[in-house]
């Protein structure tokens, strides 16, 4: 959730934010109305209750036919403190799913705009030119079926569209990229989590899905659970209701898991191989960091993405996403785009993105301040995500290292976790 105190002081930064993505500005003044009804029916409540208060003690201390009647107007104000009480809690409710509603207050100078508005930060490495070389790329699937990699057909005959078995080599391949990304994060003091794929909803809801709206979640109606589509989602609430002590600096981790979408939006849309599925596996990053620390510790999650697309020899691109396409809990968000050479164009295999504090006000995660060496009151802290690894990455190592045989070049860097071996044939 947004700041209330910081919106009811600087309202104009959250039309800007709102007008920035492409959002409803007239809900800033909507939960400026709720916010001052709330307070105001606050202040009501707590008055009743202080005059009831004294009430009582006047009819401690009353005999005979006074306390009679002063009885009788206890009665009376207990009853309008009552009614007082439940006008104040439907006000508190009102403004909190307001707040709940509210995306998250976009970091100054992002692009504004919607998908196609981001801007391009750098460009890395120099696409291969296979008409020179001599021959037409194949696709990623066409490889894969050539390396008997990937299994499409079975997979529809089994789960249906969008699913698929990874195969020898194929993997092989998933789960040496899968290592190799961990070890990268150990490298960087991650901590190695085997995450539940399965989620209540107050945890998916205080990661900042909607889950009454959001087609591509999937939900378990039986037992009120949800299918997660990012290890994201139950590390951040790993720490839910809870006071972190931050005073050695962020804490990191390093999420495992498979991941599930139901690519609602997508009909029509990359029906072909693996780049848009229903499950893939991921190894996702996630950042409990103070405040002051977030948007350096944004930087250190995007040069590890890009490190190990450097380490996969692939050519991309770097973005910083436009505030429209940004989803509900990023404040910033920049992706990875690789190369792929059948399709002409860069594909998203990473994203890394700044929540603020907007997850963990939602989650109700603090951490202790330290001032001149002693505890001092709680805050809310900030936490950030970042892709270091999926499935999807299969598509460009195949496409971009491919030969004119079919076979594939192994990364030299993801070689050792294939015991050395140098070309998937």
């Amino acid at each position: 959730m947004i700041d209330l105190k910081m919106l009811t002081d600087n309202p104009d930064l959250f039309r800007a934010s709102q007008r920035a993505r492409g959002a409803d500005e007239s809900l800033v003044d909507a939960l400026l109305e709720a916010d001052a009804a709330r307070r105001e029916t606050i202040a009501a409540f707590e008055a009743l209750r202080s005059e009831q208060n004294v009430f009582s003690k006047k009819v401690g201390q009353a005999k005979g036919e006074e306390r009679t009647a002063l009885l009788a107007e206890v009665k009376e104000l207990a009853a309008r403190v009552k009614q007082a009480q439940a006008t104040s809690d439907a006000a508190a409710e009102t403004c909190l799913q307001l707040q709940r509603s509210f995306p998250n207050l976009i970091v100054e100078g992002i692009p504004a705009g919607g998908e196609d508005d981001f801007s391009v930060i750098k460009h890395v490495g120099t696409a291969r030119d296979f008409q020179a070389e001599g021959f037409e790329p194949l696709d990623h699937l066409q490889l894969a079926e050539k390396l008997d990699a990937i299994d499409m057909e079975r997979g529809a005959k089994v789960s249906g569209s969008r699913f698929y078995f990874l195969k020898g080599v194929g993997a092989r391949l998933e789960i040496a990229m899968m290592n190799m990304a961990l070890d990268v994060a150990m490298e960087h003091g991650f901590i190695p989590m085997i995450t539940p794929t399965l989620v209540r909803p107050e945890t998916m809801q205080g990661t900042g899905f909607d889950v009454e709206h959001d087609d591509e979640i999937y939900k378990l109606e039986r037992d009120n659970m949800y299918l997660v589509g990012t290890s994201e989602v139950a590390l951040a609430g790993y720490h839910a209701d809870e006071i972190m002590d931050l005073s050695d600096g962020p804490i990191r981790y390093a999420g495992w898991s498979s991941c599930y979408r139901r690519e609602a939006g997508a009909a029509g849309k990359d029906t072909r191989g693996i780049i848009r599925v229903h499950q893939f596996n991921k190894l996702e990053m996630f950042i409990y960091a103070s405040v002051e620390d977030a948007e350096a510790e944004h930087q250190k999650l995007l040069a590890m993405e890009e490190d190990m697309l450097g380490r996969m020899e692939l050519p991309y691109r770097v973005i910083d996403t436009a505030a429209g396409d940004l989803g509900m809990s990023a404040a910033r968000k920049f992706d990875c785009e690789a190369w792929v050479p059948t399709q002409g164009t860069f594909r998203e295999l990473t994203s890394t993105s700044n929540c603020t504090t907007f997850q963990a006000r939602r989650l109700n995660i603090r951490e202790r301040e330290i001032v001149d060496g002693k505890a001092g009151k709680t805050r809310t802290v900030a936490t950030l995500n970042g892709t270091l690894a999926t499935t999807r990455w299969i598509v460009a190592i195949l496409e971009n290292h491919q030969n004119p045989d079919g076979t594939v070049n192994v990364p030299k860097a993801l070689q050792p976790y294939l015991g050395g071996l140098e070309v998937l044939s």
